[in-house]
């Protein structure tokens, strides 16, 4: 099991049901494929850095998991073939990535509290 991570940038446009909706779809994906979860992160509605169909702005979510590389061809093409998607991106994580990750978020952890 390698590690992964997966930006992805909704619609605007969608309500917030609708995003919920999405984003537990690809969760349920995963994990009926066998992934595990790591960690989920919204970052909510961002301004893009340059327009992305006719949009300024999109909902920004990100997931950290452990899955087998064949899920993963599987796993774009259902961000691919979903028109509320705009952008994604799935890198594979090193030893230092992982440890930045789990920093990053323990400082998230500590700002909230």
């Amino acid at each position: 099991m390698n590690n992964y991570e997966t930006v992805f940038i909704l619609n605007p446009v969608l309500s917030e049901t609708q995003v919920k909706e999405t984003v537990s779809k690809f969760e349920d994906f995963l994990t009926s494929k066998g992934a595990e979860i790591v960690a989920k992160e919204d970052w909510g509605l961002k301004k893009l850095a340059y327009e992305i169909q006719h949009k300024k702005s999109g909902f920004y979510h990100l997931f950290q998991f452990k899955a087998s590389g064949e899920i993963l061809k599987g796993f774009e093409t259902e961000f691919r073939r979903d028109e509320r998607v705009m952008r994604f991106l799935t890198v594979s994580l090193d030893k230092h990535a992982l440890a930045w990750a789990e920093r990053r978020r323990e400082k998230l952890k500590a700002k909230a509290n």
